[in-house]
């Protein structure tokens, strides 16, 4: 099977394969015995394959209805589930649900529902462990709001870890949000959390394993709202 290329990982994994290249052939080449050379090419073959498998870029498509669907906005683990008061945008109480990424997890992110894009926001911060629950007010990070086709707005927000320095987020107010396509990437460690409306009913429990766009994590109630 063809395995597609995230184009933010292109340059990386080009300068990566360039430095690996030049550690392992002068092994080959003068070091003996052939057991060094043949160790170091093993660990850098596994570790660029690792690294080649963070910036893959899966197609996925979400089957059966959408309406009312919020899907994982990333692949990784539940680690929070709760409610808590959104101030940056929403200024109410809402359902917190984050999704933890490890470095074995794909990175791309993906639109947790359809919808149009309101409000996006680039904050800079710090780079805390991802994990910690004050990685949300004060890590690097961007904020995206997405109003649905009923009107209720979901708030998601991208969040830099310990190793991920860079967030990118591809999204712009008035844009189309689609489950189906990426909102953006985060390299290397990271966090994504949704913020839903009270009343939502939550479909996963901490702990749950994800999948970006293709796992149903929650569903809108008609009469849920963000007042």
């Amino acid at each position: 099977m063809r395995v597609k290329i995230h184009h933010e990982g292109t340059p990386i994994l080009i300068s990566l394969l360039a430095i690996l290249l030049i550690i392992n052939a002068p092994l080959w080449v003068w070091v003996r015995p052939f057991v060094w050379a043949v160790t170091s090419t093993v660990i850098s073959t596994v570790f660029y394959l690792l690294v080649v498998n963070f910036f893959r870029s899966p197609r996925r498509y979400l089957t059966g209805t959408r309406k009312d669907v919020v899907v994982s906005s990333a692949d990784g683990t539940v680690v929070a589930l709760e409610e808590t008061f959104e101030d940056e945008y929403l200024h109410c109480r809402c359902i917190q649900l984050s999704v933890f990424m490890s470095v074995f997890n794909v990175h791309a992110n993906w639109f947790p529902v359809d919808g149009e894009v309101v409000y996006v926001k680039h904050h800079p911060g710090r780079f805390m462990a991802a994990y910690l629950p004050k990685s949300s007010t004060e890590n690097e990070r961007s904020t995206v709001v997405i109003r649905t086709p009923e009107g209720q707005l979901v708030l998601m927000r991208q969040i830099a870890g310990a190793m991920a320095r860079r967030i990118v987020t591809y999204a712009r107010p008035g844009d189309e949000a689609s489950i189906e396509d990426h909102m953006g990437f985060i390299k290397f460690g990271s966090r994504v959390d949704l913020y839903l409306p009270l009343g939502t009913e939550t479909l996963v429990n901490i702990g749950d394993k994800t999948t970006g766009g293709i796992t149903e994590v929650a569903r809108l109630h008609p009469t849920a709202n963000n007042a």
